[in-house]
């Protein structure tokens, strides 16, 4: 079963964008969400999981305005704190926020297959000691063009995609 997963990074609270990248994610059949912080603020969060069909994997990020604690009160998110690990489709995949933490979570988690995060908007993905790290960019379209990433699960093919070519 062909199971694709997106991640995106840095909504900083543009619920237009959101719209437009939860019709794609629905159209694709896209049901699982990795979100590597800077979503925001508490509206957004609620909002977010609220119209969400699937399950969010979710870390805070530098400049969430939210309670962290309302997380737990809504079941479809999964919140990992700072960073954290979670294995999909027997795929080890890392989620942090800002790239400093890139050492200490592949250091304390072996065999990881994929480590994204966010932080600096940037969209770029590199292989490095077997690992594919990535940043999807600014899905709020923050000093780049809003983007976001599509892995499959299946094939391990992980594609970035620029909101306005969707």
């Amino acid at each position: 079963m062909v199971m694709l997963i997106a991640i995106a990074a840095d909504l900083h609270d543009n619920l237009a964008n959101w719209q437009k990248f939860k019709e794609y994610s629905k159209k694709q059949g896209i049901d699982t969400l990795l979100f590597c912080g800077d979503l925001c603020n508490r509206d957004t969060l609620k909002k977010i999981a609220t119209n969400w069909k699937g399950k969010i994997f979710m870390i805070a990020g530098n400049q969430e305005l939210y309670n962290q604690a309302e997380t737990k009160t809504l079941p479809s998110i999964s919140f990992l704190n700072r960073y954290g690990v979670i294995e999909i489709n027997n795929l080890k995949i890392g989620l942090i926020h800002e790239p400093e933490y890139e050492k200490r979570i592949t250091r304390e988690n072996k065999g990881l297959n994929y480590l994204f995060y966010g932080h600096t908007h940037k969209p770029w993905f590199v292989r490095k000691n077997d690992i594919i790290i990535a940043n999807p960019g600014t899905l709020g379209g923050v000093f780049y063009k809003a983007s976001f990433a599509v892995l499959d699960t299946d094939t391990g093919k992980l594609e970035l995609k620029i909101l306005e070519n969707i």
